[in-house]
């Protein structure tokens, strides 16, 4: 082959390759443009589909004079005690009368001691009178002959005042006498042990056949029956406490009782800093002198800005709540919880004034989400149901309506209920 027919061969397969890597290059060039076109409207789509992650309803903040308590605990204990105790000594315990819970009343027998011993005595020192008066009686008589025959000389001076100083030593012997005849009779009434105020027992030591001993304690009762409650309260909170505040106990069994403040301590523990406040509560069943109770003083009236309770979300040991925005985002507060009255929860602080706060649904949002705002009715029907610590919220495409939104995701919401 000669050399010009070489030559004009490689000029033309040239000429195709570069044909061909042009055609490929404006072939890619019109996919790319093409798939932009597409790609646009698309996105836009997806812009103009977006939904509302939930249907909520909304409430404002409320204003509310409300009661100001403060909450305290502390012990029930009786108001005063009485020890009853015997006063004799060497004496047998020969009875006893009441036990533990028994509602007395002043001077009502409780123990009886023995009587036999007292009572010997007693007819000793009777006889011991009646020897004393013979023997005053037999002074007197010669006191008065010696005083008739004074002037006669029949006797001297000295047996004259003989028998005037026997005559007294017999009446002082006499009063003597009698005044241990009245220690026997005390004695005797000593060995009946009785109630010294009315009251209700609440120990008792004396065992039956027990000797005693003076200043024995035998009974202890709660004087009228009375018990009071000493809440323990901090040096501020000691403050706002005044005598005839009313106060709530809340007993064990579940029930409560109204009470009153009637003194509060003068000083504060050396230990625990706290003072304590006797608040008189009434007796009734149920309230047990020994019992550990909870409570509540009324200190008087404080301003709150309320939301109803299901407006407040508990997470992560804080309390939030979700102010609506203006383009319907939600925006997330951490707020700091006060008293609660029913279902409706004071906010301290964390949360703007005059804010609009989602309400039914605050449960399922986070920060930043889209919502849709209804009336409380049509949210409470929408809202989705939780099961344990956390719900699913899915849209299966088959089954939804024309025009109802559907979600391109299944997003887990923590759905923890309740408020602080």
């Amino acid at each position: 082959m000669s050399e010009g027919l070489r030559f004009t061969l490689k000029r033309n397969r040239r000429r195709i390759l570069v044909a061909l890597l042009i055609v490929v290059v404006l072939l890619f060039v019109l996919i790319f443009i093409r798939h932009a076109k597409n790609a646009a409207p698309a996105g836009d789509k997806a812009a103009s589909t977006a939904r509302p992650a939930l249907t909520v309803s909304i409430v404002q903040t409320s204003h509310a004079n409300w009661d100001d308590k403060l909450a305290v605990s502390g012990a029930l204990t009786a108001w005063q005690e009485a020890v009853v105790s015997a006063e004799v000594s060497g004496l047998r315990i020969a009875g006893v009368m009441v036990d533990v819970g028994t509602e007395v009343k002043r001077g009502q027998p409780l123990a009886l001691l023995s009587q036999d011993t007292v009572l010997a005595e007693l007819r000793k020192q009777e006889a011991a009178v009646a020897q004393s008066k013979a023997s005053l009686a037999e002074a007197a008589a010669n006191a008065d002959r010696a005083r008739k025959i004074r002037d006669s000389g029949a006797l001297s001076e000295q047996q004259i005042n003989q028998y005037l100083i026997a005559e007294e030593t017999a009446k002082a012997g006499l009063a003597s006498a009698m005044a241990q005849l009245d220690s026997e009779n005390i004695r005797l009434r000593q060995t009946s042990i009785n109630a010294i105020d009315d009251g209700v027992i609440s120990s008792r030591t004396a065992t039956l056949g027990a000797v005693v001993s003076a200043g024995t304690e035998l009974f202890r009762l709660v004087r009228q029956g009375r018990v009071e409650w000493r809440a323990e309260v901090s040096a501020q909170q000691l403050s706002l406490v005044r005598p005839g505040q009313k106060a709530t106990v809340f007993l064990p069994d579940g029930s409560s009782v109204i009470g009153a403040v009637r003194i509060t301590s003068p000083t504060l523990d050396v230990n625990s800093r706290n003072a304590l406040v006797y608040v008189d509560v009434p007796s009734r069943n149920g309230v047990r002198a020994g019992m550990y109770a909870r409570g509540e003083i009324l200190v008087g009236k404080r301003a709150a800005t309320t939301l109803p309770q299901v407006c407040v979300v508990q997470r992560d040991g804080r309390s939030y709540v979700f102010e609506l925005g203006p383009d319907k985002h939600v925006i997330q507060h951490t707020v700091t919880t006060g008293r609660r009255v029913g279902d409706v929860i004071e906010i301290v602080n964390g949360l703007p004034a005059g804010v609009s706060v989602v309400a039914t649904g605050a449960a399922f949002l986070n920060d930043g989400d889209l919502v849709r705002v209804v009336d409380a009715a049509t949210a409470a029907a929408s809202v989705p149901t939780a099961t344990g610590a956390a719900a699913t919220i899915s849209t299966d495409p088959a089954t939804t309506l024309p025009g109802a939104p559907v979600p391109v995701a299944t997003p887990e919401i923590s759905a923890q209920s309740g408020a602080h």
